[in-house]
């Protein structure tokens, strides 16, 4: 298993990269996924806005965007190379705060969401977001009782 965690634009870390590789792995062994690769990336909202501007025409920042490698043309190439998740920092530390939660708590659950997109998942219906958040809360777990 391979995950790459990098950070950009980042005047303070709250949350250090080697810990959120920590959680991707954890969560790619609950997922029995052992030889796969993954990026993620530490961002600010400048950065997230644009990507999500250029990639998904939708002109503002958001928590967390995944850009996955098994799907398009040339998906089936390597299929553990799984893509990329970006997470905005600055986003997260608001939800953290609106939702009285640790920024880290909120990072592990945009991982979770963002690996989840990777693998296929979405929640454009009830029942599809039902059993999302359920696999995020099972991610979670794996990275809780992980850390006993």
């Amino acid at each position: 298993m391979s995950v790459q965690v990098s950070t950009t634009r980042l005047e303070r870390r709250s949350v250090r990269p080697r810990d959120v590789r920590w959680r991707a792995e954890q969560m790619l062994r609950a997922l029995r996924l052992p030889n796969a690769e993954l990026s993620v990336l530490l961002c600010d909202d400048a950065t997230i806005h644009a990507l999500n501007r250029d990639y998904r025409h939708k002109d503002s920042p958001t928590d967390v965007l995944a850009f996955a490698m098994r799907e398009g043309e040339g998906g089936g190439l390597h299929p553990d190379l799984l893509g990329d998740v970006v997470i905005s920092m600055d986003t997260a530390r608001r939800q953290a705060i609106t939702g009285g939660k640790t920024i880290v708590a909120e990072v592990t659950i945009l991982l979770a969401h963002g690996l989840l997109h990777l693998l296929g998942y979405d929640h454009q219906t009830d029942d599809e977001e039902r059993r999302m958040n359920a696999m995020v809360d099972v991610l979670r777990a794996a990275c809780i009782r992980s850390h006993s």
